[in-house]
């Protein structure tokens, strides 16, 4: 009712001006009429008149906050005005020749207004005011001293050859400001009906020409102002395409409601429909992180230009941010709409986005601390093999020197002999420990050796099938070459196998080890820490791990590697 009630509110006075426009028409054409106006200049004046009237009037009805639409009424109605001067030489006449020039600077301003209907800075103000004085003030003294009149006074003549360079050049001015605005703007991101509106003003051009010809002696050029005129008459008309823009936006707004009851949405891809905007972004505020997300989790940073920026709240909180192009600051209604519609959406919308980036920032721990515990196993296999290794060699060496120093004390050089042994032992054990601390054939000569080696030590017979042609990342050669030899150390230690089987290929972008086994299975691939392990170690290098262990039926372990 609230709606209906606002809407009977407008229809009044919009029946009103209606009426007006309607009578005034009427009169004006009684006019041409009896003064026998030539036919071709009277259906120019009204059919100017009629394109900013009617068209004034759907736009005060669609968009009454906007002030477009009165001064287009404005326009329509000083129009018809200057069809008093064909009413003889009486007072009517007089009104008419004062109202002549007044159009050309109300379409001035409403082409400067368009689309907001409010000018946008100083300049474009004393253009318009200068303008306007020019058109009612200072043409009022041209009328009364009678400058119209070629007989009339030089002074007078004068001063309306002034008057007439002022309006041009503010027609002039005013089309330099749309292209300086429309050069500044850049190409515009979202298709916007301003751009055609723009290239009406040309039609400004034309009348600005026609007064300085009339000011400097030039011919009348009667095409140029037909051309003019109808040029000009189409400008209100690409007003009301925006309009029926507007409204086509709502109706996708609508269509955007019932999208969102879809599982899943692409939500961007909505939006930017709705607000008929391709370049439109939409970016979510992280407080736990203190900073903006795209829709993958990845840092964002917000424009500088406020006008490409509409922030989305929730309950009093920012929850995320449209990225448009500066156009649709223009249609605050839709954004606002869209903006409300899409609110919930966009929390949950937000919620994933913040879960995502919490998984890549534990991903990232997850690869920084492997990386950091394989780098401290590195360290400590070149110290040992370069400290404790290097001195029990040493040692046996000189135990060996000393041993064949002994002159047939055969108990001595037992006592060597044992010792040596155990040296021998204990460099061995060493090695072994090494080795599993960190490869270093897997670092000097590649995966494949590595692996050669590892099944050449392997607790059971070993059938290696090597797929892999040239180096791979070393993290993944490290991950690949873990996998094997957990999974023989496992079955050393609990499969009871016969032998097992190793391949380790490529297969598409990724590197495949399998390792299988024919012993007793029931491997836990949740409770063993080898294998969990294993699990987090190739699943930190974007991977994953399967196992296979059906008790009786061997035990088959995958494991697919990302890699270039």
């Amino acid at each position: 009712m609230a709606a209906v009630s606002a809407g009977s509110g407008r229809l009044v006075p919009l029946v009103g001006v209606a009426a007006a426009l309607a009578a005034s028409l009427a009169g004006s054409i009684a006019l041409a009429v009896a003064g026998g106006t030539a036919f071709a200049h009277a259906a120019l004046i009204y059919w100017l008149s009629l394109s900013y009237g009617l068209s004034g009037l759907v736009a005060w009805w669609r968009r009454p906050a906007n002030r477009i639409g009165p001064l287009l009424i404005c326009t329509g109605f000083a129009t018809l005005a200057t069809t008093l001067s064909w009413a003889g030489d009486g007072f009517p006449h007089r009104v008419g020749q004062a109202m002549d020039l007044l159009p050309v600077v109300l379409i001035v301003h409403v082409f400067l207004a368009y689309p907001a209907g409010r000018l946008r800075g100083r300049f474009d103000q004393a253009l318009v005011v200068a303008g306007y004085v020019a058109a009612i003030g200072v043409q009022a003294v041209v009328v009364a001293m009678g400058g119209l009149d070629p007989q009339g006074p030089a002074g007078a003549r004068l001063l309306h050859d002034v008057e007439l360079v002022v309006i041009s050049g503010v027609a002039l001015a005013g089309v330099g400001l749309l292209v300086v605005r429309r050069v500044a703007g850049g190409r515009p991101l979202r298709r916007s009906i301003a751009l055609l509106v723009d290239s009406f003003a040309l039609g400004l051009v034309m009348i600005a020409v026609l007064l300085l010809a009339g000011v400097f002696g030039g011919p009348p050029f009667p095409v140029i102002q037909r051309v003019g005129l109808v040029v000009l008459g189409l400008a209100p008309i690409a007003f009301l395409a925006g309009l029926l823009q507007a409204r086509l936006a709502r109706t996708a707004l609508g269509e955007l409601v019932v999208a969102l009851r879809a599982e899943p949405v692409d939500l961007r891809a909505l939006l930017a429909r709705a607000l008929r905007d391709p370049s439109l972004s939409l970016v979510y505020w992280l407080p736990q992180f203190d900073s903006w997300a795209d829709e993958d989790g990845r840092a964002f940073v917000l424009p500088a230009d406020p006008a490409r920026v509409t922030p989305i709240h929730r309950a009093g909180q920012q929850i995320a941010a449209l990225v448009h192009d500066p156009a649709l600051k223009d249609e605050p209604e839709l954004l606002d709409a869209v903006a409300a519609t899409a609110a919930i959406a966009l929390e949950t919308g937000r919620l994933q986005v913040q879960l995502r980036a919490s998984v890549d920032e534990l991903r990232g721990s997850r690869v920084r601390i492997i990386e950091a515990g394989q780098k401290e196993r590195q360290r400590l296999e070149r110290d040992l093999h370069d400290g404790a290794q290097q001195r029990l060699v040493a040692l046996s060496l000189g135990l060996g020197v000393l041993q064949g120093r002994l002159d047939g004390n055969a108990e001595a050089e037992a006592l060597l002999a044992e010792a040596r042994s155990e040296i021998a032992v204990s460099l061995g054990e060493l090695r072994d420990l090494a080795r599993g601390l960190h490869p270093a054939v897997l670092t000097a000569h590649g995966l494949a050796v590595a692996l050669e080696s590892l099944v050449a030590h392997a607790p059971v017979p070993v059938r290696l099938t090597l797929g892999v042609d040239g180096r791979v990342a070393e993290p993944v050669e490290v991950a690949a070459y873990y996998v094997v030899c957990e999974s023989l150390t496992n079955i050393g230690k609990h499969a009871r196998a016969a032998g097992a089987i190793v391949s380790v290929v490529r297969e598409g972008g990724h590197l495949v080890v399998e390792v299988a086994d024919d012993g007793v299975g029931g491997a836990d691939a949740e409770g063993g820490s080898g294998l969990r392990g294993l699990a987090d170690r190739v699943e930190a290098l974007g991977g994953c791990l399967r196992v296979w262990s059906p008790r009786g039926g061997g035990t088959r372990v995958r494991a697919e590697l990302p890699c270039e």
